[in-house]
């Protein structure tokens, strides 16, 4: 069973909380960026690492036991903010930020260098789990989560580098099983797609 957290907040609480920790996963997604890319020379670079690692030090005075975990306030906001898609708090989250479109989920989104698989495109687990979050998303069950039970992604051609798209909908649904679709667009071009299976577990069937 996977363990609920619910954090006594308010709206005006979360926007707070939000506002400051957003900023610092940018940053740190930014310097990710700059990590693979920096072309800086051996002194330069180990006077970064030594600034980096005195922040990393900062921060660690005052931090939580284990992961951030699955958290709701007690208004019924999600924080999924450690999430690896999705997670405004992680730094390694692209982050989606997805939308409905009617009986569809999407998502628009850049992913960048930290993503390569092959040169100028993007790894395939990367694309398999943006599709797992995004079936995810749409086989959910109003608040309640389905969970992934099978996954299959087809690669029709290489996912490159930049602005992309994924979209996703429910094909059917049999008691606690939703059958759900969706597919990685760049441009117009269907480069992944996926089917899979995302079961109502027994503690959120009532």
């Amino acid at each position: 069973m996977v363990e609920i957290q619910l954090e006594n907040l308010t709206h005006a609480e979360l926007d707070r909380l939000r506002a400051v920790y957003e900023p610092l996963a940018r940053s740190v997604r930014q310097l990710i960026d700059a990590t693979i890319r920096t072309e800086m020379d051996a002194d330069a670079v180990t006077a970064a690492t030594a600034q980096i690692d005195a922040v990393t030090a900062r921060l660690r005075t005052r931090q939580i036991d284990g992961s951030f975990g699955v958290r709701y306030t007690t208004a019924g906001a999600p924080m999924a903010w450690g999430d690896a898609v999705c997670g405004v708090r992680n730094p390694i989250a692209p982050p989606l930020v997805t939308e409905r479109d009617g009986d569809r989920v999407f998502s628009e989104f850049e992913l960048g260098a930290a993503y390569e698989g092959p040169t100028g495109h993007v790894h395939g687990g990367v694309c398999a789990m943006v599709l797992d979050h995004l079936l995810g998303e749409v086989a959910a069950d109003s608040d309640k989560p389905r969970f992934t039970g099978t996954l299959t992604v087809r690669y029709r051609r290489p996912t490159p580098l930049g602005a992309l798209r994924a979209e996703a909908w429910i094909d059917r649904i049999d008691g606690p099983k939703a059958f759900a679709a969706g597919h990685i667009l760049a441009g117009q071009q269907v480069t992944a797609e996926a089917e899979g299976v995302f079961i109502l577990p027994k503690w959120a069937r009532g």
